[in-house]
């Protein structure tokens, strides 16, 4: 029987030839091969298009009402575009564009306990998973959560939040590499002052290091030299260290994100990429000035080695003089200065703009912070050569903190080894309201490698990495 079959194909085969018509069957598998070829390439094309339209978006900006209708009118069209490719791949024979349930097994698609592992596939050497943007990312997420049925396989062969590779309903989806990286780049801004500081990493939850914090000068306590003469018995001395532990704390956000805004790929991306890291800024900056120590960074103002200059008698309240400039200059360690910024509140600008030698002269009052070519020029952003750094974390004009003289090099932060910010998503959380929950977090610590201040080898004024201003 299986005889006869076979010769009745190769006959069949025999009477089509004679015809002509298996070259055109060929001939339409190629036609049909290269219409896909065409709308995919119409297809990426209007990805692109959209891709570009948020990436050429200023941060926090939202996007315009003809973006928005731009996007949604390249979305419909990709739609149209995808009922098509998929129309014609049925016209083709399996093996010609399709994965055929045999060439699934040959690739070791194997049952195990009644389950299906799905294999790794070379998308998984992507650092972006296989996706093309951190927005399609999170609609397959939410395309999962709606029907775990048909879960896209760049997600099954993703490693999950928790639970196994195969089955992504145990607990979310992690979020490919590259993406995280791309959200702590963000937070890495020149606004950050946690990129000026002394950065240390460390494989466990915290970091012991040994500290001298005697002076070259001082004459007790710590290694010391002498003058010796000649066959005399050498001095001893031993070192004088203490032991400073710092244990990471954790900076968190949580993101429910509605289903409906997960629809809106492009937004969410924006929205996503551009608000946490924000919120992560403040955070650190705000910690780094007036942190508590407890729970989080120990702050400029609340260290116990930061000195504060007092204000002059006759001085105005809120306000900011030359005379105030130059005792806080002479405040800050020398060899400090070379690396020191002014960390400003935006407030003070104004008084910085208007200082003179002499504020309480009645005339020819003589300026000393203008650029060169007069208030026309660009604005002047260096006052005793160092730069002015406006900081939304200083205090308000007239109080203690609104003007900083610091090296931030003196100031340690610390951080978890070969970690940025550790990026979790779960459907469970708010399963009931239709939400997905987007978490981020950080580990991170600081405070000034200081104890306290410096005495001078000669003279009384104590002298610190990090001066402010007593509150007028």
């Amino acid at each position: 029987m299986k005889h006869f079959d076979a010769v009745r194909a190769a006959t069949g085969l025999q009477r089509l030839a004679a015809f002509g018509l298996v070259g055109g069957i060929v001939t339409m598998d190629t036609d049909v091969a290269g219409r896909i070829a065409d709308l995919e390439g119409r297809r990426a094309e209007l990805h692109n298009s959209m891709q570009a339209i948020v990436d050429d978006l200023p941060e926090g900006d939202d996007l315009t009402d003809e973006q928005m209708e731009e996007i949604e009118t390249s979305r419909g069209s990709i739609e149209n575009l995808d009922r098509q490719i998929a129309s014609l791949k049925a016209l083709l024979p399996q093996g010609a564009g399709r994965r055929t349930a045999p060439e699934t097994q040959n690739r070791g698609q194997q049952p195990t306990n009644g389950r299906t592992t799905i294999p790794a596939s070379p998308a998984n050497r992507d650092p972006r998973g296989g996706f093309r943007n951190f927005g399609e990312f999170a609609g397959c997420v939410a395309g999962a959560a709606r029907s775990p049925s048909s879960i896209d396989n760049r997600l099954q062969n993703a490693a999950t939040t928790y639970g196994n590779e195969g089955n992504g309903a145990d607990g979310g989806f992690a979020v490919p590499s590259e993406f995280r990286r791309q959200i702590w780049q963000k937070v890495m801004t020149e606004d950050n002052l946690m990129t000026r500081c002394d950065e240390l990493e460390t494989g466990g939850n915290s970091l012991t290091v040994p500290k001298d914090e005697t002076t070259p000068w001082q004459t007790t306590g710590g290694v010391q030299v002498f003058w010796e003469g000649e066959g005399q018995q050498m001095s001893q001395s031993k070192p004088q260290l203490e032991m400073n532990n710092v244990r990471l704390s954790k900076l968190t956000a949580l993101v429910p994100i509605s289903e409906e805004l997960l629809e809106d790929a492009p937004g969410l991306e924006s929205w996503l990429r551009g608000k946490a890291p924000q919120k992560m800024v403040s955070k650190i900056n705000t910690a780094i000035i007036d942190g508590t120590g407890v729970g989080q960074p120990l702050g400029i103002l609340r260290a116990p080695s930061l000195v504060s200059v007092a204000k002059e008698t006759s001085q105005t309240a809120d306000s900011v003089w030359f005379a105030n400039v130059t005792k806080m200059w002479a405040r800050m360690y020398a060899p400090c200065r070379r690396n020191a910024v002014w960390l400003i509140n935006q407030d003070v600008e104004s008084s910085l703009d208007q200082m003179a030698f002499d504020p309480e002269a009645t005339a020819g009052k003589v300026p000393v912070y203008l650029p060169v070519g007069g208030a026309s020029a660009s604005p002047y952003a260096h006052l005793k050569g160092r730069p002015v750094i406006p900081v939304e974390a200083c205090k308000t004009l007239g109080d203690k903190g609104d003007i900083i003289l610091a090296d931030l090099t003196q100031y340690m932060i610390l951080k978890k080894a070969g970690q940025d910010i550790k990026t979790d998503v779960s459907m469970h959380l708010y399963f009931d309201q239709a939400l997905m929950a987007f978490r981020f977090i950080f580990r991170v610590n600081g405070q000034p490698w200081w104890g306290s201040a410096v005495a001078p080898q000669n003279g009384n004024m104590t002298r610190s990495w990090a001066v402010s201003l007593d509150a007028r």
